[in-house]
C-alpha cells in the first residue's frame, strides 16, 4: 500500500532537474578542460618570450673625473 504517489508532473520535474544536474556535470567538464588548454597556452606563451628576450647591454660607467686639489686659503 503505496503512502505517496510520484504524479505524472512530479516524475516530469525530477526528470528534468536530473537532465539539468547532467548538463551542468558535462558543461564544467568541458570549462576546466578549456581552462587546462589556455593555461598551458599561456605558460607556453611566457617561455616562448623569455627564450627570445635577448639581455640589454647596459651603459659602461664613466670613470670619476679626477680633479687636481686647489689649495684654499683660510
Amino acid at each position: 500500500m503505496p503512502f505517496v504517489k510520484i504524479t505524472g508532473q512530479g516524475l516530469s520535474a525530477i526528470a528534468l532537474s536530473v537532465a539539468l544536474l547532467w548538463a551542468c556535470l558535462i558543461g564544467e567538464r568541458g570549462m576546466v578542460r578549456r581552462a587546462e588548454v589556455q593555461r598551458a597556452q599561456a605558460l607556453e606563451g611566457i617561455r616562448r618570450l623569455r627564450r627570445q628576450m635577448k639581455p640589454q647591454p647596459t651603459a659602461v660607467p664613466l670613470p670619476p673625473i679626477v680633479r687636481p686639489a686647489k689649495p684654499v686659503l683660510g
